[in-house]
């Protein structure tokens, strides 16, 4: 069992005295602290183990074939990277085009570069997942909340 069930093991009884609205703020507060972590780790360029993502593929001449600049720059914004909750869950996850080319990183599947281009296998970028941090960050804030 992995620590985000023991934690959901551990504070259902004290979540279920709550209030529905009060389970609502709560998971709207844990989602938006991940969402802020979630970017900034994605902008750092850093799995959720701490690990560098795979590096861009470069061309003959050492050449990044793109752009020098780093990936996933925009998909960060909250406009795309976007948080649902409810008094029973929480989910923060991209929306739209920009799901399908974070799924196709996630999982490190193929994809066509340009409509009609060749397809290309990318590495896998694992954008979205819990770091041992942010663990401790839910667990801080359902204790924090459950202090008041």
């Amino acid at each position: 069992m992995d620590e985000l069930h023991q934690l959901e093991t551990w504070a259902a009884p004290f979540l279920a005295k709550l209030s529905s609205a009060e389970r609502r703020g709560l998971a709207r507060r844990i989602g938006t602290t991940l969402r802020r972590s979630q970017a900034q780790r994605i902008k750092d360029q850093l799995n959720p183990d701490g690990s560098a993502y795979a590096p861009r593929k470069r061309d003959q001449a050492g050449e990044i074939k793109r752009r020098k600049e780093r990936m996933f720059q925009r998909i960060t914004q909250a406009r795309h990277l976007r948080v649902e909750a409810s008094d029973q869950a929480v989910a923060v996850g991209f929306m739209g085009r920009v799901a399908r080319i974070a799924m196709v990183h996630q999982e490190g599947q193929a994809d066509r570069v340009t409509r009609k281009g060749s397809s290309v296998r990318y590495e896998r970028r694992q954008l979205l997942g819990f770091s041992d941090a942010e663990r401790s960050t839910i667990r801080d804030l359902i204790v924090e909340h459950l202090a008041q």
